[in-house]
């Protein structure tokens, strides 16, 4: 019997250019995300809530754009083709910033933004699933995050440094994100090869009824667990706001979310491999009760050093499970059917990010941030009670699902 390799040299050539694709894009995008919300108002005249609407609008864009690309990656047979559309309407927003000279513009190109994201994320996921053996699988998906996530605190340090460097010349910084989005989709153009497809017979309609009934239960439990996390797990723009009552110059506040994704990013690989070989359940559960215990020390106090711990162990709740529940999609649908799954999961896991915020937001104003923090550390604990009364099959080793 032959030794079934594993590790970082075993996981193929292709989720590695995908990771750094994924890097470089988020790079670019954060370096100019960051900045958004200060350039709008400072320098187009924006109010608050003229950029809470063009946010609000970006993600319902981007959750609608998820499904039609992943029903359309299952119905041509094909990933790379719609990954690579969308990195590259990401690509082409990037000096439509750097040139707005109006409101308009800005919503214009956050609106093509999303769509560029929402197109590319199914079935790029859904290529991972296709590139990585399955007893690399968790692996595969941990090792794509953190490099995914390294683009995340990577991108507001370089806008940081340039900000300081160039005496807040937005435009400038705008200007400069372009370069690593346009490298992004060069290295996804020569440097990924997609597999052939796995089944070679006539494509049919993958949400017709009879292929949804293919996705199967143990599916769709998946995605409601996905939806009942999200919902324990609201925008990170709170931490932010929490960061700002910790008496911290706003100028380092973003450095905050820089620490939760340097923590996101070093963890997500090492729980990846590990859930190839463990029980999907308990590290699903143990993501909870760190996420319950970073909600607590959240909503204990706003000193620096408490919002620096609870954000450290958001990170790490986040290294634990995105990868993980990305894994337990690929090992519940249907090879034909990924994109179409990863489609479905990503809307419903974004319909419950919306919720959880919105009613985060309403409890942040009407009883503070401790109310919030309290109420996501109750919803956890309710997550985390349905996990252990109803473990579902997916729960198992990807390789175990396989054999």
């Amino acid at each position: 019997m032959t030794a079934v390799r594993t590790g970082l040299a075993a996981i193929p050539r292709g989720i590695w250019v995908l990771g750094f694709v994924s890097m470089l894009m988020d790079i670019s995008s954060e370096m100019i995300h960051s900045l958004l919300p200060l350039f709008m108002v400072t320098v187009l005249g924006a109010s608050a809530l003229t950029v809470g609407l063009i946010e609000g609008l970006a993600e319902a864009t981007a959750l609608i754009s998820k499904v039609f690309s992943g029903v359309l990656s299952d119905w041509f047979g094909r990933r790379k083709g719609l990954t690579l559309l969308g990195y590259g309407i990401g690509a082409i927003t990037k000096p439509l910033f750097a040139m707005a000279p109006s409101i308009g513009i800005v919503l214009t190109a956050r609106l093509l933004d999303r769509v560029g994201k929402g197109i590319r994320g199914a079935p790029r996921d859904a290529l991972v699933a296709d590139i990585a053996p399955p007893h690399l699988r968790g692996a595969a998906f941990g090792l794509r995050q953190s490099l995914d996530t390294v683009g995340a605190f990577a991108g507001p340090l370089l806008a940081v440094g340039l900000m300081l460097l160039w005496q807040n010349n937005f435009q400038a910084v705008f200007w400069v994100a372009v370069i690593p989005g346009a490298l992004a989709v060069l290295l996804l153009a020569f440097g990924v090869q997609e597999p052939p497809p796995q089944n070679v017979t006539k494509r049919t309609n993958p949400i017709q009824r009879a292929n949804l009934k293919r996705l199967g239960t143990e599916y769709w439990r998946v995605v409601v667990i996905g939806a009942v996390f999200t919902l324990a797990r609201f925008s990170e723009a709170f931490l932010i706001l929490r960061a700002q009552q910790s008496g911290i110059a706003i100028a380092l506040v973003p450095l905050v979310m820089v620490a939760m994704n340097v923590v996101y990013a070093a963890s997500a690989y090492p729980f990846g491999k590990l859930s190839d070989r463990m029980s999907h359940a308990k590290l699903l559960a143990l993501g909870l009760v760190i996420l319950i215990a970073a909600d607590l020390v959240l909503a204990s106090g706003a000193h620096w050093a408490v919002v620096l711990a609870g954000v450290t162990l958001w990170g790490l709740h986040m290294g634990i499970t995105q990868g993980l529940l990305a894994t337990m999609v690929a090992t519940t649908a249907p090879a034909d059917l990924r994109g179409t799954a990863y489609g479905f999961f990503n809307l419903m896991s974004g319909l419950a990010l919306l919720l959880a915020s919105a009613i985060a937001g309403l409890l942040w104003d009407q009883f503070g941030a401790e109310a919030t923090f309290l109420a996501g550390a109750a919803v956890a604990t309710v997550a985390l009670g349905l996990l252990v009364m109803f473990k579902p099959k997916a729960a198992a080793t990807a390789t175990e699902m396989d054999h």
